[in-house]
């Protein structure tokens, strides 16, 4: 929670290397596996208590022509809401592999806190 909030903090005052420096740390201490525990906690921040599992569809109109990043955070941030830790898992394996992940997790902890300013709007 504590590295969650580290992520968060960096993204609130756009310091996108102090994002990027906490999941490097993470990942330094507990392996891939607890940046995966550290995006997951942040798609929990996003989602909160509103929505019923099921309820968020991985597949609609327009997500094909969206950056890869966007695409990933959609889909990441639906997995969880599901309640579908398989899927989120091989979308993380899948942007790793991809060389992808540091985009997308900097662009989750953007969305993060885009989410949270809007609940307090």
């Amino acid at each position: 929670m504590n590295d969650a909030m580290a992520v968060l903090q960096g993204a609130l005052s756009g310091d996108g290397d102090a994002v990027a420096g906490t999941f490097d740390a993470v990942v330094d201490r507990s392996g891939v596996v607890g940046a995966y525990d550290v995006a997951w906690c942040l798609a929990a921040t996003m989602v909160g208590q509103e929505a019923p599992p099921g309820a968020c569809a991985l597949e609609f109109p327009g997500i094909d022509e969206a950056a890869y990043d966007t695409r990933w955070v959609a889909r990441f941030v639906s997995a969880y809401a599901n309640h579908d830790a398989d899927t989120g898992e091989a979308l993380f394996t899948t942007a790793l592999a991809d060389g992808r992940l540091g985009d997308c997790l900097l662009t989750l902890a953007g969305s993060t806190i885009a989410t949270l300013r809007d609940r307090t709007d």
